[in-house]
């Protein structure tokens, strides 16, 4: 909650000027995404690059003295993160934009979430916790469940929006 009440002060106080001069959310700019194709197989290859290389050096920092801070660290950042897309959505396009950024999360983010608490519990609870075989099926089929709703269903769902706009 830290991190995410800092992303709102952050887009309101610091940089409020600065998002409303941005092109991104602008009409412009969903109405393209609205009319453009994805081409699915890159789109997968670049989803699983995002969702996999922050989950691995998560992971590779969890196998060090450092994985309680690097957990931490990771969930400010992901407060702080949600805070400013959700401050600049509702500066750019009101609740219109909060509509826009809970879809844009529907249906992939149940998987990422559940991976990531997985993953986030081990950490915190380490050496209780162990991490097994089980897990690691666990957390990657939900991962990869997450990529592909994200690569082939997410879009779908985005475009209908964006086009009752």
């Amino acid at each position: 909650m830290a991190g995410f009440f800092a992303g709102i002060f952050y887009a309101n106080l610091v940089s409020g000027d600065y998002i409303a001069s941005t092109g991104i959310l602008d009409d412009y700019f969903l109405k393209q995404y609205a009319q453009t194709e994805i081409d699915t197989a890159e789109f997968l290859w670049y989803i699983a690059y995002l969702r996999l290389v922050p989950v691995m050096l998560l992971f590779a920092l969890g196998c060090t003295k450092m994985r309680k801070g690097a957990a931490s660290a990771y969930i400010v950042w992901t407060g702080f993160s949600a805070g400013m897309i959700l401050v600049t959505a509702v500066m750019k396009m009101g609740v219109k934009g909060i509509i826009l950024c809970l879809l844009c999360m529907v249906p992939q983010f149940i998987c990422y979430i559940a991976a990531y608490l997985m993953l986030l519990w081990f950490l915190f609870g380490y050496p209780a916790v162990r991490w097994n075989t089980s897990k690691t099926m666990c957390f990657a089929l939900f991962m990869l469940t997450g990529i592909l709703l994200e690569c082939y269903v997410n879009p779908v769902i985005v475009k209908m929006f964006l086009r009752t706009l």
